[in-house]
């Protein structure tokens, strides 16, 4: 997969040989069609590689409570039908905007562009969580979906 990118994108999407993730981030979101295709080589073996995982870790032989997976175009990849629940983890826009820039993505408006709106995940979702706070509050309201499907 390393090298269909390469090919697309050219060799500055690499740093010390691998995907180098904010370059090409640039690159893929500066046109619909580049983002497009990104897309279409990630999502079939994202969903391939959910699929084996899960299999995985029903056949463990003391499977896990719950298995989470984090997927950012969850509802736009098709790929919400393959979980029992879904939860949209929303915050105001200010406020993620603040964040990704602090994690250094770039493009942002770009990305939104790609994305769902706040409301309709919401509407989405089995269940929907405000991140409006710290880090600890946000693991509780988690936690507590995550209780609410075990009973």
């Amino acid at each position: 997969m390393r090298d269909l990118v390469v090919d697309r994108f050219g060799p500055t999407v690499l740093s010390d040989g691998a995907i180098h993730r904010a370059s090409l981030a640039r690159l893929a979101f500066a046109t619909p069609e580049d983002r497009n295709w990104l897309e279409q080589l990630l999502w079939p073996r994202v969903g391939e590689r959910m699929l084996a995982w899960r299999q995985a870790l029903t056949e463990a032989e003391r499977p896990p409570r719950a298995a989470v997976v984090e997927v950012p175009l969850l509802f736009e990849s098709g790929l919400d039908h393959g979980f029992d629940a879904t939860i949209a983890v929303i915050a105001e826009e200010s406020i993620r905007e603040q964040r990704a820039s602090a994690r250094g993505h770039a493009a942002l408006s770009e990305r939104s562009e790609r994305q769902l709106t706040q409301q309709e995940k919401s509407q989405r979702a089995t269940y929907l969580v405000v991140n409006d706070g710290s880090v600890e509050e946000l693991e509780h309201k988690l936690s507590t979906i995550l209780d609410m499907l075990e009973s």
